[in-house]
This record gives C-alpha cells, sequence and structure tokens, in this order.
C-alpha cells in the first residue's frame, strides 16, 4: 500500500541548509550553464536547421574535486531510497498540502495543479568547447592538459586520417575497390577520443571511426588490405571495404546494419563490470542511429545495469540524405540521456581538445563510478554519405564549402598546436609527403596480393560444414566453372 504523509517545509529546509538537498538536483553540471567561459565563445557553433539562439556556453569540470562530487551522486538504480534526494526535492515547496507517493523507485511528490511537462527546454543545452575558431583557447576554458607529443600524434593522426580518406575514395572512383566511405570533417572526433582512451578499452564502432584503429596502431597496409579483400584481410575478404576490425587492437568488427553494436556494447561493458576490469566500453553512433530501436533499449539496458559504457553520438546533422529536423523534435541527442537517467555532455565534435577532454572525463565516470555515459558530438560530415552518395543532391553546396573551411578540425588544431611552437611548415609538408607515400604504396601492394581461396565462404561457422552447406559449395564451384567468363580468375579455387 502507498504511504502517504504531508511534506514538511521545515525538515526540507533543514535538509537543503545541511546536506544541499535541494541543491542536488539543481546542480547538473553536465547540461546546465556556467559562467566560467566567454559568452561569445559559443556564437560560432552552428548546426543548420537548430536554433540559432544560443546560451552561455558550458565548461563541464572534470578535474578531481569535480569527479569527486559527481561520486556523491553516484545513483543506484536497485536502491530506491539512494534517489529520495532527487526524486523528494522539487521547485514546488509553495504547496503546503501536497503529498508524497511512495511509490517503487523513489517517492514522488503531489501537486494540487494539473501541468504537463513542456516539450523542450526554454533554452537549448549548450555546447562544451575549448578551442575557438582560430585555434586558441578560449578564456576561463577548463580542458584536459595534452604533452607535446600527444598534441603532435594527433595533428598527425588526422591529417592521416584525412589523406587516406582522399586517396581511397579515388581508388574507389577509379574502380580499384567496390566501394569506401570518409570521415572527412568528423576528423577530431575519431582521434581525439582516440587518444583519450586505454588500449583496453573495447570500441563497438559504426563505421566512420577508422582513426580509432589508426590510433592503435592499425597500418595503412593493413586498411588497404581491408578494402582490397585480399588474404591478408582479417575479414578473409568476406566484409565490404572499410568494415574494419581488430581483436588485437580491441576493436569489434564493423558491421552494416544501423545501432546494431550499442546493445551489443552494453553487454560486453556489464561482462566488465562482473570482472571488475579497470576499463570500460566505447561505442559511436550516428545521428541517423539514434532513430533505430536499438539506441533506445542499449540507453535504458546500460542505466538500468549500471553498466561502464560511453556513448558517443555523432551529429553531423545528416543521415544520409535526412536531415535532423525529419529525424526528432527534441534538442538533439544530449537531451535523451536524462530520460533514461544517463549522464550526457554536449561538445563540440570539430574541437579536438573538447572531445578529448570531454572523453577523458567520461572514461574516467564510467569506470570509477561504474555508470554509463553520453556524449553528443556536434560535427558535420563534409564528404558524401559515401561512394553511392552524391550529397550535392540534397543540400547546399555552399553549406558544405562553409564547413569544409571555416570550420575544418584538422585546421584548428593545427593552429593550436603550431601555437606552442610543437609544428611548422617544413613538418606538414614532410608529413604530407611521407604519408602519401605509404598510401600509393599500401594500395600496389593490396592489389596485387592473391584474394583469398574460394573455400573461405563456407569456412570459420561449423566444425563440420553441414549437408546444406556442402551444396552450396558445390553448386557454386559447378557454376563458375560453367560460366568463367562471369567470375573473377584470380580467386584460388
Amino acid at each position: 500500500m502507498p504511504v502517504w504523509f504531508t511534506k514538511s517545509r521545515t525538515i526540507t529546509h533543514h535538509l537543503n541548509r545541511k546536506v544541499g538537498f535541494m541543491g542536488i538536483i539543481h546542480q547538473n553540471f553536465w547540461i546546465s550553464s556556467s559562467s566560467s567561459m566567454q559568452p561569445s565563445s559559443l556564437s560560432s557553433i552552428f548546426i543548420p536547421g537548430i536554433d540559432e539562439d544560443h546560451s552561455t556556453p558550458h565548461i563541464f569540470p572534470f578535474n578531481s574535486s569535480i569527479i569527486s562530487r559527481f561520486s556523491l551522486q553516484r545513483f543506484k538504480s536497485t536502491k530506491a531510497a539512494s534517489q529520495l534526494a532527487q526524486l523528494y526535492s522539487t521547485d514546488d515547496d509553495d504547496h503546503d498540502n501536497s503529498q508524497v507517493l511512495d511509490f517503487p523507485g523513489g517517492k514522488v511528490t503531489y501537486i494540487s495543479e494539473m501541468r504537463f511537462l513542456s516539450e523542450s527546454n526554454v533554452k537549448r543545452i549548450p555546447c562544451y568547447r575549448v578551442l575557438d575558431d582560430n585555434g586558441e583557447i578560449i578564456i576561463g576554458s577548463d580542458y584536459e592538459q595534452l604533452s607535446e607529443e600527444i598534441a603532435v600524434k594527433m595533428y598527425s593522426n588526422m591529417v592521416t586520417l584525412q589523406m587516406m580518406d582522399t586517396i581511397f575514395y579515388e581508388a574507389q572512383r577509379q574502380g580499384r575497390i567496390s566501394f569506401y566511405l570518409t570521415s572527412t570533417g568528423e576528423e577530431a572526433i575519431n582521434i581525439a577520443s582516440a587518444a583519450a582512451l586505454s588500449a583496453d578499452d573495447i570500441i563497438l564502432p559504426q563505421y566512420r571511426e577508422p582513426g580509432i584503429l589508426l590510433w592503435r596502431g592499425f597500418t595503412i597496409q593493413e586498411f588497404a588490405n581491408q578494402c582490397f579483400g585480399n588474404k591478408d584481410d582479417y575479414g578473409k575478404g568476406r566484409q565490404m571495404p572499410i568494415h574494419y576490425g581488430s581483436k588485437k587492437h580491441n576493436f569489434v568488427t564493423i558491421s552494416s546494419p544501423i545501432a546494431t553494436q550499442l546493445p551489443q556494447a552494453v553487454g560486453i561493458a556489464y561482462s566488465l563490470k562482473m570482472d571488475k576490469k579497470d576499463a570500460c566500453v566505447v561505442t559511436y553512433t550516428g545521428d541517423g542511429g539514434t532513430s533505430e530501436g536499438d539506441f533506445h533499449a542499449a540507453l535504458n539496458f546500460a542505466a538500468v545495469t549500471e553498466a561502464p559504457v560511453v556513448f558517443i553520438c555523432r551529429n553531423n546533422g545528416w543521415a544520409i540524405s535526412t536531415h535532423i529536423s525529419e529525424q526528432f523534435r527534441s534538442d538533439g541527442i544530449v537531451v535523451r540521456g536524462r530520460a533514461y537517467g544517463i549522464r550526457s555532455i554536449r561538445v563540440d565534435g570539430n574541437d579536438a581538445l573538447a572531445v578529448y577532454s570531454a572523453i577523458h572525463a567520461a572514461r574516467k565516470m564510467a569506470i570509477s563510478e561504474q555508470r554509463p555515459v553520453l556524449v553528443e558530438a556536434l560535427s558535420y560530415r563534409v564528404g558524401h554519405h559515401s561512394t553511392s552518395d552524391d550529397s550535392t543532391k540534397y543540400r547546399p553546396v555552399d553549406e558544405i564549402d562553409y564547413w569544409k573551411v571555416e570550420r575544418n578540425p584538422v585546421n584548428r588544431f593545427r593552429k593550436w598546436v603550431e601555437r606552442y611552437g610543437w609544428w611548422s611548415e617544413e613538418e606538414e609538408s614532410e608529413l604530407r609527403g611521407s604519408i602519401k607515400k605509404q598510401l600509393l604504396q599500401a594500395i600496389q601492394v593490396a592489389e596485387k596480393t592473391e584474394k583469398p581461396p574460394l573455400k573461405n565462404l563456407f569456412s570459420d561457422v561449423y566444425d563440420i560444414p553441414p549437408p546444406n552447406l556442402r551444396e552450396q559449395e558445390k553448386e557454386l564451384r559447378e557454376t563458375i566453372n560453367r560460366h568463367p567468363q562471369d567470375y573473377p580468375s584470380d580467386i584460388p579455387q
């Protein structure tokens, strides 16, 4: 039976003074504004189709003192009593006759006024960033310091990823590979998030995250082998190009179906929790992926199990040809975390320092507090969705050019690195020349390497192939023998 009692203003005010009872619910550092950043700093953050009336930007704190404060608010989904401070505290202290229902999950305050929750906040959730468009640190910014070694490696990897996309894309246009998909415009999300993680953290990517593999040591030759599907490809030529995977680098193989990796990531994270591992799971998706049921199932699954998983959503404005305004009416993705009881933050995805700092803090929270975290990175897909797409058919060219030039994440980070004297024009020229040479050589090697044998199409599933699989293999070989001109001649039989 419900337990009814009258809420005492005296008790409430006493708790508020002694333990910050009311303040807990109002001090949400990750999705509330802060006065520590300059008011003008967010004025340059713009996503097409999103209201341009920005509020004061938020600098989210992630130093040890703030982490400690977050720890005090650690939630336990199995203990309703621990939620009392959050659920009992409301803005309705003027209602003397309000009552409280002791309901599963925590106490719920009654009010006499019929009040519907608004479909959206008056102000949009602000976006955390550190570097302005000129690559200068915004005054008052809180961010994770980078060493020269890490900063230079991050920039070098961003350039490598950019050049790899350009050359492999051209290879596809020449008919040398069947498909390709670039990360152009999203290099900072790739490389900066990878740099903030540990090699023990398990990655479940979507398909626009080759930078994580690059950071972890996957070679240009290994990328080329996969795209050309030769015998040195770890997937044995069974996957489409850009569907990378590496057990060595804790990078789960990419699969084409959208968002299926998200609930899988939660399951893996829960296993890390059970084994008490000092690691987390990081999974990526695009804004289009959040329209899939798997996204919502994954967030709820993660919140209930308190799994150490970091969800990174690349909100780049477009899900192939579908604009975000046609996908949802909510304030982007970040607000969905709160709906499922997950701590969340919105970050400038074209600011490498901000992405690095946010993911560094999110990882620490996920592991030390055993909780999921959602990160929405605002960016823009400068390239076409893939080689099967022509994005100029559904978005203006000047919009693409604007983001390519004015919001280029690689150029912005380079300005910051150069400002510290860690990079020069001479090093830039040497790096680009070296990477181009490596890429062209890798393509030549991959192209000449023998294809996997035909038998690999039917192996690695059953210890002893069943009759239907043996029949399929027999039928395929007979068909190839009858029509050899219709099949590649360089595949070993």
